[in-house]
């Protein structure tokens, strides 16, 4: 993946879905998550292994989620996830729910890097080289020194 946008398609099963036969809100949630370890996948970066060799994973510490319309059982949807912010222990997403040519919900989500004890942690520098190409110009990524 060279571009900093990702796309992770998805179909709706009735699991899914609420007594009212729309997606429960809860479910964008873990859509996003699932997009945002493709997206790391894309540019080589495996999260258990990052884990088993290195002690780090990434925890969110921030959602922000605009839900603007409700998606239903059999909807084909992709979720669009963007790198806006790498640097020191903190990764930032901006990441967008759409059927066709309709959003459908958008989400600012923030994580940190941390150890398995918890403990913030620095991104390592090669998950800084290999995401790095992923933003856009004008955003920021910091080496570390």
């Amino acid at each position: 993946m060279s571009s900093g946008r990702h796309s992770f398609e998805l179909r709706i099963y009735y699991e899914d879905t609420d007594h009212g036969g729309v997606v429960y809100y809860a479910n964008y949630l873990k859509y996003m998550e699932r997009a945002r370890t493709e997206f790391m996948r894309g540019f080589g970066i495996n999260l258990d292994q990052l884990q088993s060799d290195a002690g780090i994973l990434f925890a969110v510490t921030e959602a922000h989620v605009h839900y603007r319309r409700p998606a239903r059982f059999n909807d084909a949807l992709s979720v669009y996830s963007e790198l806006t912010h790498a640097r020191g222990a903190r990764l930032g997403f901006r990441q967008t729910v759409m059927r066709d040519n309709e959003i459908l919900v958008e989400g600012n989500i923030n994580l940190a890097c941390i150890d398995t004890q918890g403990q913030a942690r620095r991104i390592p520098q090669d998950v800084l080289n290999k995401i790095g190409q992923a933003l856009s110009p004008g955003k920021e990524t910091r080496k570390q020194t």
